[in-house]
């Protein structure tokens, strides 16, 4: 799943890695509450998080996905941010991310740190 407000930035994220990665489908969230009610009905192998979003930010997402009942909670979540300060990027460990990706990220890397929190 990716969550992306920035319509955009949502399309050549979904094309980078629906080209990259055979047989994948990308489904997207344009915030953080929207990805919450998606999570409800859909089951997902990883979740790209944004932080900054309107709505429901990438932070409060993740702390309500570590939150809830079941195996959604276990969900690797990897923030995809523009801003890597240190301080950004040790909140996102904080509430629960696995790891993170600056923006614009770079696709190879990208599929690595996805192979490396969904491999069985």
């Amino acid at each position: 799943m990716l969550v992306e407000d920035n319509q955009f930035n949502a399309v050549i994220a979904q094309e980078e890695l629906e080209d990259a990665i055979e047989g994948v489908t990308v489904e997207v969230a344009e915030n953080g509450l929207i990805a919450l009610e998606k999570l409800q009905h859909n089951d997902v192998d990883v979740i790209l998080m944004d932080i900054q979003m309107p709505v429901m930010n990438g932070f409060e997402a993740t702390q309500k996905i570590r939150a809830q009942d079941g195996d959604v909670s276990k969900t690797p979540i990897i923030a995809m941010t523009a801003n890597v300060l240190k301080e950004e990027v040790d909140q996102c460990y904080e509430v629960g991310m696995n790891d993170f990706i600056g923006k614009p990220f770079d696709t190879n890397e990208l599929i690595k740190k996805i192979h490396n929190l969904v491999k069985a």
